[in-house]
Parts: structure tokens; sequence; C-alpha cells
């Protein structure tokens, strides 16, 4: 079988990481390979005249200008796409696979760490310790914090129930609390399958210790939890977000935050890098990750996988496991 060319655009880092070099390997005996790191349609227009397929990341989104540009291109192997540019896709026909779902394992097992981060205050007690500064229990038990709470038995919330809110829902399942989930597309089958409470947003934030962010950001989402929705938290409950900084109105956020009566743990900031001076940094019930939960190596290695597993499936004729859908568009960010 002839080679096929193949562009690759992806941030520069992709090529310098040596982990990740077997399996770029893989390419070169099914394809001619120029890799690019373009971040706009005019840079990437040339090589897109050349390639028979592309791998790349979600940018720049392949729109009808870009493909009508591109006669030869018969597929495209993404790890994210947006709401837009799989609309064009799935109107022209055109093959697509994201990977996205590969994220999921490790954006999960953040939100879980981060939710027994703060219940257990594992984070100041090391800062303590550090510093030298921590605080043994003295008399016990009456001199344990009341505020450092297991999280067995709690109710949870999971705020949009994808990849990443049902694989958070089975890390869950040891602990034993309710699970509630707040998506709109959600089935009945679904719901059966992972023993979750189908609810609205307002309800389930009022019954629920732990509220978990994990939906995407599309123009039904922003400001989902907003100036209403804080108040209506429990005393003392941990809102964590592992999604999008959009879906939070952060002035509100931080307005609710120094009352002191709830917690945040946050991973993704409206501004990143998040500004020196921002007012998250000096909220004691705030606690904050510099948008590390799907970065791990292991996330990187599964999604290159999943997309070159699917052009291969794709250049053989065989189902793509994982192939843009029309179901899976709701699920995108905008």
């Amino acid at each position: 079988m002839d080679k096929i060319n193949l562009l690759i655009n992806l941030p520069a880092g992709f090529y310098k990481t040596p982990a990740l070099k077997p399996i770029f390997a893989r390419l070169t005996s099914i394809a001619n390979i120029r890799r690019r790191s373009w971040n706009t349609a005019d840079e990437i227009r040339k090589d897109l005249t050349w390639a028979d397929a592309i791998l790349m990341w979600s940018w720049p989104k392949l729109m009808p200008d870009l493909l009508d540009a591109a006669p030869n291109l018969k597929f495209s192997a993404q790890l994210d796409i947006s709401q837009a540019a799989a609309k064009v896709a799935l109107e022209r026909g055109f093959p697509v696979s994201q990977g996205r779902s590969a994220w999921s394992p490790a954006v999960a097992e953040m939100a879980l760490t981060l939710t027994l981060g703060v219940l257990r205050k594992t984070s100041d007690y090391h800062a303590t310790m550090r510093s030298g500064k921590e605080t043994w229990v003295g008399s016990f038990p009456d001199s344990i914090d009341p505020l450092e709470r297991q999280l067995t038995g709690r109710p949870v919330t999971i705020v949009g129930f994808g990849q990443i809110g049902r694989r958070l829902r089975e890390l869950l399942a040891p602990f034993g609390g309710e699970i509630r989930a707040v998506d709109p597309y959600l089935s009945a089958e679904v719901l059966k399958q992972h023993n979750v409470i189908k609810s609205d947003l307002i309800d389930a934030i009022k019954t629920s210790d732990v509220v978990v962010l994990s939906a995407a950001a599309n123009a039904g989402s922003r400001h989902l939890i907003g100036a209403k929705e804080l108040r209506a938290f429990r005393k003392n409950a941990l809102l964590v977000n592992v999604a999008r900084a959009m879906l939070v109105d952060t002035d509100a956020l931080v307005a609710k935050l120094k009352k002191g009566d709830m917690f945040a743990a946050i991973d993704v900031f409206d501004q990143e890098p998040l500004p020196k001076n921002h007012p998250l940094r000096k909220l004691p019930n705030a606690y904050l990750t510099p948008h590390r939960s799907g970065g791990v190596m292991a996330s990187v290695e599964r999604i290159l996988t999943y997309l070159i597993d699917d052009l291969e499936a794709h250049l053989a004729g065989r189902p793509r496991k994982y192939a843009l859908t029309e179901a899976m568009v709701p699920s995108l960010d905008g």
C-alpha cells in the first residue's frame, strides 16, 4: 500500500518528548509525515493542500474555507474538536476521529484528589509542616477540627455526566454516598447503569456536600454557577471545578468565599496563568491548582494511541472506535 501524506499539527513540545517517540514512529510505516505547529488558518493552508490526512489538536479549526482548500484531505484525527468544527465535518460527511475521552481518567482522578484533599485538609497540613507551624492534636477528640471531614457517606453532585463524570462516579462508588447527576442529555439507561439520580442544578446543590463540575463550555453553560447557585450551597460545602472556568461566575464565587461558609477547589481560571494579585490566591478556603487535571503523560500517550489506532482503521476500511458522531456534539466545547 502506498504511503499517505500525513500532516501532524501539534504544539512543538510533542515532538521533543522522548516518551512519545515510539508512538510517532508507528506512523512512519504508513505515512509521509510533515510535522508542524501552526496556530492560524493562513499558516496551515499550504500544508493542508498537500495532506491526505491530519493529526491535530483542535486548531486551526477545519472550517469550510480550509476544507475547500484541501481537496486531498480525507480524514482528520483530533485530540479535541469544537462544536462548530464538528458540525461542519458532520454536515459534509468528512470523517473525524476525536480522542478527548483519553483525558477523562486523569481529570476524574484529579476531581477525587481535590475533593479528598480539601475535606481532609491535606494541603493545609503539608504547608504547616513545611513551615514548622503545625498544630498537633492536644486534647483528643475535642480538639479535632470539625471541618476536617471524610468523604464516605457524603452526597455528591456531578454536573456534566460525560466521560469524566462517569469515570468519577466509578471512583466514588467505594465511598457509598448518594450521587446526583445534572445533565440535560442523560438517558434513563445511563442513570440506571451508573446508579445516579438525575436532578436539576439547584436541587442537587442543596442536597450535596460536594459539587463537581465536569461539563463542556458552550453558550448554554456559561456561568452555570452564579450568585443564585452559590447561595444554594450547604454550609461548608465544596465546589470542585476541573472543567472550564467559564462555568463559574468568578466574581460571585470570590464574594461567596469571602463569607467563609464554603470551600472551592479550582483547576481552571478565566485568565491563565492566574494573575499574581488575583483575589482567589488570598482566600484560605480556595484551593488552587494550575490547570493540571488531565495533563499527565499517560493521558498524552493514550490520546495519541487512540487516534493512530483510528487512522489505521480508517485506512484499512475498518470501523473506527473514536469516530465523531452527532450524539457527541452537545458534549463538546463551543
